[in-house]
């Protein structure tokens, strides 16, 4: 069971990240699992009209990290060690894009996971994977 639910972890967030409303909203929350959606606007794009990496970047991270602390609890000093990212293609920049964050394991110091990222349409959520990334993360001692 997890450490968290969908309102507690947003509070969580939202207290500790003062750049949490620009990070995306945690929809699902379960067992070693995590999905953030993020409402494109133009702030998030880059020349050519697409979404920038970076925007894309911090999603898999903030997305990851809900997933990890919802395992191991409110350890706010679990930091990113390593974020590796394959762009597979160009999403919609007048649509949402949502992440979806699978813990593969935790150790006693680190974590890893992968994270997926689909452009989100009107008829089908993400249909289409348009970035991958693995991230680990060191977990503090206490």
């Amino acid at each position: 069971m997890g450490q968290f639910n969908l309102n507690t972890m947003q509070i969580f967030l939202d207290q500790h990240f003062p750049q949490s409303d620009i990070m995306g909203k945690i929809v699902k929350l379960g067992n070693h699992y995590a999905e953030m959606l993020l409402a494109v606007d133009e702030s998030h794009l880059r020349p050519g009209g697409t979404i920038s990496g970076p925007t894309m970047m911090a999603l898999a991270d903030v997305s990851m990290y809900c997933a990890i602390l919802n395992e191991i609890g409110p350890k706010l000093h679990t930091v990113t060690t390593n974020l590796n990212i394959n762009f597979l293609r160009k999403p919609k920049a007048n649509a949402p894009i949502l992440a979806k964050a699978n813990v593969l394991k935790i150790g006693k110091t680190l974590a890893m996971g992968e994270v997926a990222i689909y452009s989100v349409n009107d008829k089908n959520i993400g249909d289409e994977m348009v970035a991958h990334a693995t991230v680990t993360y060191s977990i503090p001692k206490n």
